[in-house]
């Protein structure tokens, strides 16, 4: 009984400390601040981060991201929480 319940708080520490799991959304991109990081994206709902549909700037990840894509490109993108900020993990223009 007790190794079961030790195996199942090891199993649960585990599982809260891996960050969630992302979810590939579609957006637009409205605007790109390289100085700042950033890039303002309308994109529909993102249920891995309980995140309706809306237009928000985000931090990116890596600063590379940004010459992957310009305003008013269709994007398909990846979005975690990052240190308590949203930011954008991946994106790349849509086909």
């Amino acid at each position: 009984m007790k190794s079961t319940l030790k195996r199942l708080a090891i199993a649960a520490a585990v599982a809260l400390s891996l960050p969630a799991l992302a979810q590939t959304a579609e957006g637009e991109v409205r605007k790109i601040d390289k100085g700042a990081r950033k890039i303002t994206l309308k994109h529909g709902e993102i249920k891995s981060l309980d995140m309706p549909a809306m237009t928000m700037a985000y931090q990116v990840k890596d600063a590379a991201l940004l010459d992957k894509v310009k305003e008013g490109d269709k994007v398909r993108f990846t979005a975690d929480k990052v240190g308590g900020t949203y930011t954008v993990t991946s994106i790349e223009a849509a086909r």
